[in-house]
């Protein structure tokens, strides 16, 4: 997760207050306004968007902008289903962004997704068949 001195120099993002584990405020997205609160205590980093109007969900690519304000270019972080059984929802339309600080997440090799720019098939089939 960015330092408080990099949020501070984030175009569109206005910080209402910090404490000893993060800090909340507002985005100044395209096309609404948005509540963020981010922290990075109990092992976690974890940024959430809320829109004012409450009747928006962020989208993808709202959600990669705020990746992007909040984390490194090369950190992962998710967004997680969890069980039903499991479900907080005390804010609508509220989305998260979760980053464990000590571990290292897993991830599928990218050639289950597509090919890369620039990729060609040869060369995932080639991945693919190293992988199994």
């Amino acid at each position: 997760m960015k330092t408080l001195e990099e949020l501070k120099a984030t175009p569109r993002l206005i910080i209402e207050s910090t404490g000893v584990d993060g800090g909340r405020g507002y985005i100044m997205m395209p096309k609404y306004d948005a509540t963020v609160v981010w922290s990075f205590g109990g092992g976690w980093e974890h940024v959430s968007i809320a829109p004012c109007n409450r009747r928006t969900i962020p989208s993808w690519e709202e959600m990669c902008k705020v990746k992007d304000m909040f984390f490194h270019e090369d950190e992962v972080v998710i967004q997680i289903h969890p069980p039903k059984s499991d479900y907080v929802n005390i804010l609508p339309n509220c989305l998260h962004l979760w980053r464990p600080i000590v571990e290292t997440l897993p991830l599928p090799p990218s050639f289950m997704v597509g090919l890369k720019p620039g990729e060609s098939l040869a060369e995932a089939i080639r991945k693919y068949n190293e992988y199994q």
